[in-house]
């Protein structure tokens, strides 16, 4: 069953108004609109919007042009594709199974449980009521594989939008436009140049239904056509195989994973922090029982207050390492919760574990040491990333790369580091590389010899030993032709202190004009 919801976006737009306003909201002409490089353009538009001139795709200066009094509202596509994904898990009502029709429709295996509708009129009816209940604008259709059935919801305009397992596709959808494949709008257009306006001219083009031989024939020089199209949606031809059967259609059902969640409902509201830090204590021990159960461990917690005005404030912490202990939990929460304004009071609080990696259970007596010594390690992360912000606790892993500001990279401090990743051998490697190398004057005898004297950071200094040339060479697989070489120095100067200079580039490399140095690090 394919549910297609023509107007998502502009329901959605309505129902997040109150009752009493959405007859004003329906009243004027209304647009939903997304930014784009040529300035705001309608993705929908309400059924005032549309009859005042609005049309998805149009500037909005354009409808503007003919409804001066046209309103923008934002389009919101992440919204819209958070919602469908909701209604494709209510969507299972009908079916043991559904998938995503992005941007705008639902896919519900309903194989064998028509009967308990009482038919297949019974079922697209009831499917009708449930989203108008809703609120929903939708159009449902029936049919043995899944690309019929999209073009029956899109495309039939009949009051049956139904096709049957021993009918003939050909024949009941030749009538349909060839927009009903699926495919992309520039294929679209092919096909019109063409003269294909139809199914039932696609198909006599490819030899549907005819001789072997012949529609072998017919399906080449079509496919020749098409021979660089490997993407679906642009090639006609699979499309219609799967909408006829012959090839199969995979589809990615929708899964709904329950996310663990504890809350407490208040007796009395909460205005003192003493009462609620007991409160997120008793929270969090009832967490730890849920994700025991489910033999994980929390990564990321989520704590929602309910205040008595309405207002709904977050908190939320992120956890270097899945863990089930609760007195940590607790104190991570208690740094969050010192600038929560109560209000009236809070009079409910729930947690909620949105990331969890599992945890089995240890056997504390034999391993308590090293179990003690992992904890330690993981909470001191976690309070240092809590204190002092989520980017702000890293640890370098060395990078497959021989060029030194490649050659380490960072991420969270107990992630895996990649196998793969193996550290190449180097020569001295400064203990202090700059975060960009900064351009230096540097004289030297001859344009490739020594380095003898160099300015830096508005300061001369001499140069009393050196030591080098090191060359690197760019990455070919990664640079453009143009990089230039390297030549590294490891230099003093009169004070003692030590750098690390290069020189990008050689007189004569044709990659250039006259080298470039540049200091990128400092010795202890």
């Amino acid at each position: 069953m394919s549910v297609w919801l023509a107007r998502l976006s502009v329901d959605r737009w309505r129902l997040s108004h109150a009752p009493e306003a959405r007859a004003a909201a329906d009243a004027a002409p209304t647009a939903l609109i997304l930014e784009t490089a040529h300035g705001p353009r309608i993705t929908a538009a309400n059924p005032a919007g549309i009859a005042a001139g609005a049309r998805a795709g149009m500037l909005l200066a354009d409808a503007r042009a003919l409804c001066p009094d046209l309103v923008a509202v934002p389009a919101d596509p992440a919204g819209d594709l958070a919602a469908l994904e909701k209604l494709a898990l209510w969507a299972q009502r009908w079916g043991p199974w559904s998938a995503l029709d992005p941007p705008d429709g639902v896919l519900v295996d309903v194989t064998g449980v028509a009967h308990l509708f009482g038919g297949e009129e019974a079922l697209l009816a009831d499917v009708g009521r449930a989203f108008a209940q809703r609120g929903l604008t939708v159009r449902a259709a029936l049919a043995p594989t899944a690309g019929a059935a999209w073009a029956l919801a899109h495309h039939h305009a009949g009051a049956r939008a139904i096709l049957a397992p021993g009918d003939d596709p050909l024949r009941l959808l030749a009538d349909l436009p060839v927009a009903a494949l699926r495919l992309d709008d520039d294929v679209l257009t092919v096909l019109r140049r063409l003269g294909i306006k139809r199914l039932g001219e696609l198909a006599g083009v490819s030899g549907a239904g005819a001789d072997p031989a012949q529609e072998a024939a017919a399906r080449d020089a079509l496919r020749r056509r098409f021979r660089n199209r490997h993407s679906p949606a642009a090639n006609p031809l699979l499309r219609l195989d799967q909408l006829l059967g012959r090839v199969p259609e995979p589809l990615l059902p929708v899964i709904d994973r329950p996310v663990p969640m504890v809350q407490r409902r208040l007796m009395e509201p909460l205005r003192h922090r003493t009462p609620l830090d007991t409160v997120v204590a008793d929270l969090a021990a009832d967490m730890v029982r849920a994700l025991e159960a489910r033999g994980e461990g929390a990564r990321r917690l989520e704590l929602a207050l309910w205040r008595v005005d309405g207002e709904v404030l977050q908190r939320r912490i992120e956890l270097a390492a899945a863990t089930r202990e609760a007195a940590h939990i607790t104190r991570l929460f208690a740094a969050r919760l010192d600038d929560v304004d109560a209000g009236f009071g809070i009079e409910m609080v729930q947690m909620r574990a949105s990331w969890s990696e599992p945890l089995h259970l240890s056997q504390a007596d034999l391993d308590a040491a090293a179990e003690d010594h992992g904890t330690a390690l993981a909470a001191c992360i976690d309070r240092l990333t809590v204190r002092l912000g989520p980017r702000a606790v890293t640890r370098p892993v060395p990078r497959a790369s021989h060029i030194p500001e490649r050659a380490q990279g960072w991420q969270p401090p107990l992630a895996p580091v990649p196998p793969a990743q193996s550290q190449l051998a180097f020569h001295t490697r400064p203990l202090k590389l700059l975060d960009r190398p900064e351009p230096i004057a540097v004289l030297h005898a001859a344009p490739d010899g020594v380095p003898q004297r160099f300015r830096w950071r508005g300061t001369v200094r001499e140069v009393l030993r050196v030591e080098g040339p090191e060359r690197i060479a760019p990455e070919w697989w990664r640079e453009r032709s143009s990089t230039r070489l390297r030549d590294y120095y490891r230099i003093e100067d009169e004070a003692g202190r030590r750098y690390w200079i290069y020189r990008q580039g050689i007189i004569g490399d044709g990659r250039g004009g006259v080298p470039d140095w540049f200091l990128q690090g400092l010795y202890a």
